[in-house]
């Protein structure tokens, strides 16, 4: 059998692993297309939203939305407020910092540099 030649690959920095391990929750929130849903009804709403709000239109039953609501908390994604019976749901705003901070740790800096200089027109 005839063997190839072994390349010289570039290896990647080493990012810290522990610190994408942080993200997993966050993103195994985010992995379900009710949950994204649910995040875009809360980020387009002015305040606070009940789960009895959310629950239409989604196709799902009210256990269920709250179920999502319940993962999307534990991960820190949204933030909940008791109000007597119902509780009342809002996005984190911190979320958005650490998906960017994932996505800084995962990007080379290389390919960060070239997507924030600015482009070139085509002539």
């Amino acid at each position: 059998m005839k063997r190839l030649p072994t390349l010289d690959c570039a290896r990647a920095p080493a990012t810290t692993t522990t610190n994408i391990r942080a993200h997993a929750p966050l993103l195994r929130a985010l992995a379900d297309e009710a949950r994204l849903e649910i995040l875009a009804r809360l980020a387009a709403a002015d305040g606070p939203v009940c789960v009895c709000d959310l629950t239409p239109g989604l196709g799902l039953a009210q256990p269920t939305v709250s179920h999502h609501l319940k993962v999307l908390r534990d991960a820190g994604v949204v933030r909940s407020e008791r109000r007597g019976t119902w509780i009342h749901y809002a996005l984190e705003g911190s979320v958005l910092g650490a998906l960017g901070a994932l996505i800084a740790d995962l990007a080379p800096a290389r390919i960060s540099s070239e997507a924030s200089a600015p482009r070139k027109k085509a002539s």
